[in-house]
C-alpha cells in the first residue's frame, strides 16, 4: 500500500493559491513601506481580495507571509528527497541548497529580491521576525525524516538532528546575511553561494568516511 500523501484536491490547490498571493502582496508592501505602515486592508486590497478572505487564512499581517517562506523550504526539502539514499550528504545538502536558490529566470529573481525586503523589514519588526523563525524550525522538523531516510537508517538519531538543524540554518544564515548586502540574486555573494558555503563549512565532515 502507497504512503504517500493523496494530491489535494482542486479546492486545496485554490486555496493555497489564494494565500500564496496574499503572501507575495504582503511581502511587497513590507518590503517597500514597512511592517507598521502597511495595514492587512491594504494587503488585501493588493492581493484582490475581500478582507474577510484575508483573516479566513490568517490570524495577523505578519502571518500572512508565511506562505511565501515556506514555499522555499518545501522546495529545497523536495530536492533533497529525490536525491537517492545512500549518496554522500554533503554534496546533496550542497547540491540540493544550490538549485533551491537559483534565480533561472527574471520571475524568480524579483520573487529572491522581495524576500530580500521582507528580510530587511523583519529587523524591527518582533512579529514578522517571528514568523520567519517559524518557518524555519518546522522546516528543520520536517527534514529530519528527509536526512535519516537518506542515510538508509544507518545513522545515529542525533546526528541526523544535528545535520537537519546545520543544513537548515546554513539556508537562514545564507539569506540573512545576503538580505543584509547589496548583492546580487545570483553569482558572488548571492544565496546559493554563501548557502554553499555554510555548509561546507557545517556538514563538510559528512563528505569523510
Amino acid at each position: 500500500m502507497s504512503t504517500e500523501p493523496p494530491p489535494p484536491s482542486l479546492t486545496e490547490r485554490r486555496k493555497a493559491a489564494t494565500q500564496l498571493d496574499i503572501a507575495h502582496a504582503a511581502a511587497e508592501l513590507f518590503g517597500t513601506q514597512g511592517p507598521h505602515a502597511t495595514t492587512a486592508e491594504e494587503i488585501a486590497r493588493r492581493a484582490g481580495v475581500a478582507l474577510r478572505t484575508f483573516y479566513r487564512y490568517f490570524r495577523s499581517k505578519q502571518d500572512a507571509v508565511g506562505p511565501l517562506l515556506t514555499v522555499g523550504a518545501d522546495r529545497w526539502r523536495g530536492l533533497l528527497a529525490d536525491t537517492e539514499p545512500g549518496a554522500p550528504l554533503g554534496p546533496a545538502l550542497r547540491t540540493a541548497a544550490e538549485e533551491a536558490l537559483a534565480v533561472p529566470d527574471a520571475r524568480a529573481a524579483e520573487a529572491m529580491l522581495r524576500t530580500r525586503g521582507l528580510l530587511r523589514a523583519a529587523q524591527d519588526d518582533p512579529a514578522l521576525r517571528a514568523v520567519w523563525y517559524r518557518v524555519n524550525q518546522e522546516s528543520e522538523e520536517r527534514l529530519v525524516p528527509v536526512i535519516a531516510r537518506l542515510t538508509d537508517g544507518a545513522a545515529d538519531p542525533l546526528e541526523v538532528r544535528l545535520v537537519a538543524a546545520a543544513a537548515t540554518d546554513s539556508i537562514r544564515i545564507a539569506m540573512e546575511t545576503w538580505a543584509g548586502t547589496e548583492a546580487g540574486a545570483e553569482g558572488p555573494g548571492s544565496p546559493a553561494e554563501l548557502a554553499v558555503r555554510c555548509l561546507e563549512r557545517l556538514v563538510g565532515g559528512l563528505d569523510r568516511g
